[in-house]
C-alpha cells in the first residue's frame, strides 16, 4: 500500500490512532474501520467499473450529486473497465484518505486485491450495482435474476404456446450481472416448452457491438422469433438491425428501463417489454448506505433498489425527460 511507503511503521501507527480517536467515539465503531466517523462529513471513495454505458453515467452522477448535495467529499476513479486499473485506483483513493469506498466491480473476483487493502487499511467497502463473494459490508443493487424473470414472463405471454426461437445478446462475460439476468430469463421462459433461448456473444451492454453481434444473428437464425438483450442499450441496437432488414416480426425484450426503449414500448409494436434498474435511485442510495457504514451504523448484506416490469400497460405514463425511467 502506497500510504504504508510513505510512512514509518510509527508515523503509520500514530497516524491511524489520531483518525480512530478524532473521528470516531469509543464502542461506536460499529463498522470496525480505523477511518469510521460518526460526526462530519464523509470522504468518499468511488471506483465505477466504466463509462461506457447511459447506466453508468447516471449511476456516477447521481452518486456524485447525492454525496455533494450532502456536504460530503467525493473522490470518483473510472477504472475504463479495466480490472488491474481499478486495483490501482482503489489505492489512489485510499491514500487519499477516504473514510469508505463504494465500489462497482469490474471483475468481482479481480478485486480482491482492492478489498484486501481497504481492509489493511481498516476502510468498509460499498459495492453497488455488482457483488462480490466476501469482503464488502453490503451490497446495494438489484436482484438481476428477478428481472431477467420479470422479462423471461413477458416473452412467454407474448409468444404464447406456438413459442419459437429467442436470441440471448449477453453482457459481459463471467459477470454477475449478466449471468443472473440470463438464468432468471432461462427460468422464466422454461414453463412453455416451445420456447427456445439460443445464446449469443458477449456485446459488452453496448449498442454498436449489440449492431454488429445482430447483423450475424439474423443471418444465422433467420427463424428466431423473438431477441432477449441483457440491457436496452444492446436490445435497442438488435431492433436497429432488425427494422433495417424488414424483420419487424421478431420481438425485442431488454433490461434497465433506458428511456429510449420506454417510448419505444409505447409507441410501438416490437419492443415488448423491460425491467427497471435506475441509475439514480441506485447511485443514491449507494451513498447513502455508504455514509451509514462510515458511521459505524448497522446496514443489511444486502440493500435492494428495487423493480418492476414495463410493458404496453405502463409505458406511457413512464415516459420523461430522464436517461432513466423511474418507478416513482
Amino acid at each position: 500500500m502506497r500510504l504504508a511507503k510513505a510512512l514509518s511503521g510509527i508515523a503509520l501507527g500514530a497516524a491511524m490512532a489520531v483518525a480512530s480517536t478524532g473521528c470516531s467515539v469509543p464502542g461506536d465503531n460499529a463498522a470496525g474501520g480505523a477511518n469510521t466517523v460518526v460526526d462530519g462529513p464523509v470522504k468518499i471513495g468511488f471506483s465505477q467499473a466504466t463509462q461506457q454505458s447511459p447506466f453508468y453515467v447516471g449511476l456516477t452522477d447521481a452518486a456524485r450529486g447525492q454525496a455533494e448535495s450532502q456536504g460530503h467529499e467525493f473522490f470518483y476513479a473510472d477504472a475504463n473497465g479495466d480490472v488491474t486499473k481499478q486495483n490501482n485506483d482503489v489505492q489512489d483513493l485510499i491514500t487519499r484518505g477516504v473514510n469508505v469506498l463504494v465500489i462497482n466491480p469490474v471483475d468481482p473476483k479481480g478485486v480482491t486485491p482492492s478489498l484486501a487493502a481497504a481492509e489493511a487499511a481498516g476502510i468498509e467497502v460499498v459495492t453497488v450495482d455488482r457483488p462480490v463473494e466476501k469482503g464488502a459490508a453490503t451490497f446495494v443493487g438489484r436482484d438481476n435474476k428477478a428481472m431477467g424473470e420479470l422479462v423471461g414472463k413477458a416473452a412467454v405471454d407474448t409468444l404464447g404456446p406456438a413459442g419459437g426461437k429467442i436470441i440471448q445478446i449477453q453482457g459481459d462475460a463471467g459477470g454477475a450481472v449478466a449471468r443472473d439476468r440470463g438464468d432468471g430469463f432461462k427460468a422464466a421462459v422454461a414453463a412453455q416448452p416451445n420456447i427456445t433461448v439460443v445464446d449469443g456473444p458477449y456485446a459488452d451492454y453496448t449498442r454498436s457491438k449489440a449492431v454488429t453481434a445482430m447483423q450475424d444473428l439474423l443471418q444465422a437464425h433467420p427463424d428466431l422469433k423473438g431477441v432477449y438483450a441483457q440491457n436496452d442499450d444492446m436490445a435497442l441496437g438488435a431492433l436497429q438491425v432488425l427494422v433495417e432488414n424488414n424483420r419487424t416480426d421478431v420481438k425485442v425484450f431488454g433490461v434497465d428501463g433506458l428511456m429510449e426503449a420506454v417510448r419505444a414500448i409505447a409507441t410501438g409494436d416490437q419492443y415488448i417489454a423491460t425491467a427497471l434498474n435506475d441509475p439514480t435511485a441506485e447511485g443514491q442510495l449507494a451513498i447513502d448506505t455508504a455514509v451509514k457504514v462510515a458511521r459505524g451504523e448497522s446496514v443489511p448484506e444486502f440493500v435492494d433498489a428495487g423493480t418492476s416490469l414495463v410493458n404496453k400497460s405502463n409505458a406511457a405514463s413512464l415516459e420523461g425527460t430522464s436517461t432513466f425511467a423511474s418507478a416513482e
